[in-house]
């Protein structure tokens, strides 16, 4: 059974930057493809950003896009997301998610069979 431990989060001001790390055990992390989602109060989760099994393809939501950057460490088996020129819309609890199942990286939720139990993450203004 894959379990995934989120870190990182944390307050931060809006305009500063947060690193968070996703460890995984107990499978073949080099196999999975990895995404980062968020869910803020009263809003749905939403995709942030995947990373393909081998690190050669990344993809991000629009509204990260040349803010947040996605990275991996197979031999640590741990996965990354480095925040930057954070936003108050930023706040949200972020969760880590492993896909096991498919070649190509989804930006959908339910394609993710894995889930991290998330860390908080919240940019005062």
């Amino acid at each position: 059974q894959v379990q995934l431990v989120e870190s990182g989060g944390g307050l931060v001001q809006a305009g500063g930057s947060l690193r968070l790390s996703c460890a995984a055990s107990g499978g073949t992390f080099s196999r999975y493809n990895m995404g980062w989602f968020r869910q803020a109060p009263e809003k749905e989760r939403e995709f942030v950003a995947a990373i393909r099994w081998d690190g050669g393809y990344t993809y991000y939501a629009d509204s990260v896009k040349g803010r947040f950057t996605i990275s991996r460490d197979n031999a640590k088996n741990t996965v990354y997301l480095k925040m930057k020129s954070l936003k108050p819309d930023d706040t949200a609890v972020y969760y880590c998610a492993a896909d096991s199942n498919h070649d190509r990286i989804y930006n959908t939720a339910y394609n993710y069979d894995h889930w991290g139990q998330g860390t908080q993450v919240t940019v005062s203004s």
